[in-house]
């Protein structure tokens, strides 16, 4: 778990841009889950101009209901996982992947606040992953320490596709 530096956090749209400028250049696509996001995430990648091109679909998976309805979740899918941990947002990210046989998956799931979760996990909290399909995983829990919704929904947003970025530009040539 850790606390971000969000100093040098560039915007959503900048981080947006540059991860869909590298997947149209490798021809590579996305697909993502969101829970406290709420969207953000697939509304960035959505906004830059060609995003047809890498974005094959997101959901907002916000309750079980959501998982069921949207990506068919079982509660023998879930078994003992629940929401804001990491082995949920790797789950999550790879079957979000998976469904849509896209290359990549991402997903965020926490607590954006002004309170805490239901299982017990501060606002501020979330756990984000990106999953490739030739079995990359990355994921890390983040603490922001705030409890202002919208700036919490805003840096979940850019902490993932910060990560996703990052994971793009440490696959080599050869890796993809």
């Amino acid at each position: 778990m850790s606390t971000p530096d969000l100093t040098d956090l560039e915007p959503l749209a900048v981080l947006a841009a540059r991860v869909g400028a590298t997947l149209r250049e490798r021809r590579q696509t996305v697909a993502v889950a969101e829970s406290s996001a709420g969207g953000l995430v697939s509304a960035a990648l959505l906004a830059v101009p060609g995003a047809s091109a890498y974005f094959l679909g997101g959901a907002v998976i916000y309750s079980r209901r959501a998982g069921k309805a949207l990506l068919g979740l079982t509660p023998e899918d879930m078994g003992d996982m629940r929401g804001e941990t990491e082995p949920y947002a790797r789950f999550m990210a790879g079957r979000i992947r998976d469904a849509h046989r896209s290359k990549w998956g991402l997903c965020e799931s926490g607590a954006a606040g002004p309170s805490g979760s239901p299982y017990g996990d501060a606002p501020g909290h979330v756990c984000i992953a990106v999953t490739g399909a030739d079995g990359l995983v990355v994921s890390r829990t983040i603490e922001t320490g705030a409890t202002d919704r919208p700036w919490n929904m805003d840096v979940f947003a850019r902490l993932l596709l910060k990560l996703f970025d990052e994971t793009l530009r440490a696959v080599r040539e050869d890796d993809r």
